[in-house]
């Protein structure tokens, strides 16, 4: 029974509250968890399991909504219902739905020790996981990373990344990032582009110290200001500079920092397109944002995919995913705007 109390007995809301948030999924009206309980039990033990009931029942229930149907299903069923569904299901669907049986920040934990345990680094998925996680995100994170692992995770992240790739995570976990402040500091955004300039375009190779500080410690909203003011000092924008300047996992790192400082839900809805065109769907891209996303701003990222990509996410899903695996991703995603 470890597995229920050990995922599920933490509930924290891991969003700053001012950090607003375009949930796909909602708390299901007139929820009731032992009816919940009832449907989802009889669906892992129908001949051939009823994969539609789970996905029904849980792709339109929130987190904290689903762990109260887990805890309603041992009392009913004297079973672990994570196990039991882990039983009945396989592939693709499996995956998706084990992953909602987390908090937002316990997935995204599980995603970054995923990335980094056993031999070699899967850079892509802790890359995505650490640059694209605000401030309040990554507190949270840590804190559950050390509840689930009892590992701490700036020793793993070091363990596991060398040279200024290393440093800049490293810098993004200490989670120094100022708050965004009512007040606009002119001389400060300016001295900043003039400091991103002068350490980069502007000398012979990079002084990366002084942009890794500047990317982790200062809010958001200053840094899309000092992107803009930063064009008044480099003949190259703040993407292009860092092509120019670095390579490797620190250029992927510092473009995905920037694009999220930029836009975030368009990075990712970027990478959705991305993943679902290439040859052989990348599944595992698809998944990770879409579960980790659908209780933070998937809303908002289907509205820019349609924007920028001329259909919407629903309708990319429903052309190069099938089956079960594409129900519950539509499930997540909500019916189209």
């Amino acid at each position: 029974m470890a597995m229920v109390s050990e995922f599920l007995g933490q509930l924290s809301l891991n969003i700053g509250a001012h950090e607003p948030t375009f949930p796909t999924v909602v708390p299901a009206m007139d929820f009731d968890p032992d009816r919940d309980a009832a449907r989802i039990e009889t669906a892992i033990k129908t001949k051939g399991v009823d994969e539609q009931t789970i996905i029904d029942v849980l792709t339109k229930r929130t987190y904290s909504q689903r762990r109260d149907i887990a805890f309603a299903y041992e009392r009913r069923a004297k079973k672990d219902m994570i196990s039991a569904l882990k039983a009945a299901l396989s592939g693709s669907l499996e995956t998706v739905i084990l992953g909602l049986m987390k908090s937002t920040a316990q997935y995204d934990a599980s995603l970054i020790r995923g990335s980094i345990k056993g031999a070699g680094t899967d850079e892509e998925t802790l890359i995505e996981a650490l640059c694209s996680r605000s401030n309040n995100e990554l507190v949270e994170i840590k804190k559950v990373y050390k509840e689930l692992f009892k590992k701490d995770l700036e020793k793993d992240v070091a363990g596991d990344t060398s040279g200024n790739f290393a440093k800049l995570l490293l810098a993004l976990v200490q989670t120094k990032r100022a708050e965004p402040s009512s007040m606009v500091d002119y001389d400060k955004i300016d001295g900043d582009a003039r400091a991103l300039y002068e350490a980069g375009v502007k000398i012979k190779g990079t002084d990366v110290p002084t942009w890794i500080s500047i990317m982790s410690e200062r809010s958001v909203p200053h840094l899309q200001k000092v992107f803009q003011r930063y064009k008044s000092y480099s003949p190259y924008d703040m993407q292009e500079s860092i092509i120019k300047e670095v390579k490797g996992d620190l250029q992927r790192s510092f473009l995905v920092l920037v694009k999220c400082f930029e836009n975030k839900q368009l990075y990712f809805a970027s990478r959705l397109n991305e993943a679902m065109k290439s040859k052989g769907a990348k599944e595992k891209m698809v998944t990770r944002i879409i579960v980790s996303r659908c209780e933070v701003d998937l809303k908002k990222i289907c509205s820019e995919y349609k924007t920028n990509f001329g259909e919407s996410l629903q309708k990319t899903i429903l052309e190069h995913t099938k089956g079960d695996y594409q129900k519950v991703l539509l499930g997540l995603c909500g019916p189209e705007e």
